[in-house]
């Protein structure tokens, strides 16, 4: 019994936001914030329950529980970075006289 190898799919980026000169809607970035978090914290439950079902035997085959988690920790470092970032970023406006 073959069983057929499916394309590895990306993993969903949130849409970019316009160039600092371009004028955004009030809460644009709060939208952007909140869907890039919910979809680091979608393939974190995807791979929470990857393992579930590899650990009951429901199944579920090493490499896919493995691809999975793997696609939750780099969405998770990915994350971690932009946010170290955007925090920098915010530090060093601060730090600018007026």
């Amino acid at each position: 019994m073959t069983i057929p190898i499916s394309n590895i799919t990306p993993i969903g980026m949130p849409q970019m936001t316009p160039a600092a000169g371009a004028t955004g809607h009030p809460g644009e970035f709060e939208s952007v914030l909140s869907s890039a978090i919910s979809s680091i914290e979608g393939l974190q439950n995807k791979a929470s329950d990857s393992v579930q079902k590899f650990l009951t035997g429901e199944n579920e085959e090493l490499h896919t529980t493995v691809l999975a988690t793997q696609k939750a920790e780099l969405a998770f470092e990915l994350g971690l970075q932009v946010r170290n970032k955007v925090v920098d970023a915010y530090q060093e406006i601060m730090k600018m006289q007026m």
